[in-house]
């Protein structure tokens, strides 16, 4: 079988976004911490901003494995896998992205865009439990 363009795509980003997930992930283990020390921040609120770049970085990556499982499943048209695949890279930007920003901006208000995120994540995942139902045998 034949990898359509969607599919081609959708591992493209799956890829990229994985690696960057990587790259984000590394830095958190080794220069966040340095650099929230030399901001004006409390130890405090340094050790909270850790724990929510780290929380960004691991659904980060779980959902990049996602998109490369739903590259890589037949599971039906590739108008569904599109959908399903932009509400997961939605969750990624909103959910992920708002947590990067809100611990180098320390802009704690850019956390009430993280739900939308998780949002998405959980309409992508409702989305990708109907393929089952609509695929024919």
């Amino acid at each position: 079988m034949k990898d359509s363009t969607i599919q081609k795509k959708i591992t493209l980003v799956a890829g990229l976004s994985g690696a960057l997930a990587i790259l984000l992930g590394a830095y958190s283990a080794h220069g966040l911490e340095n650099y929230l020390a030399s901001t004006d921040i409390t130890p405090e609120t340094q050790t909270r901003r850790l724990a929510q770049f780290e929380t960004g970085v691991r659904y980060h990556l779980f959902h990049s494995l996602v998109l490369l499982c739903l590259a890589a499943l037949p599971l039906g048209k590739d108008r569904a896998k599109r959908k399903a695949s932009w509400l997961f890279v939605l969750g990624l930007l909103l959910f992920s992205g708002s947590l990067y920003l809100l611990v180098f901006l320390n802009l704690p208000i850019l956390g009430a865009i993280t739900p939308l995120g998780g949002l998405s994540w959980i309409a992508g995942w409702i989305y990708l439990s109907t393929f089952g139902l609509k695929t024919k045998e």
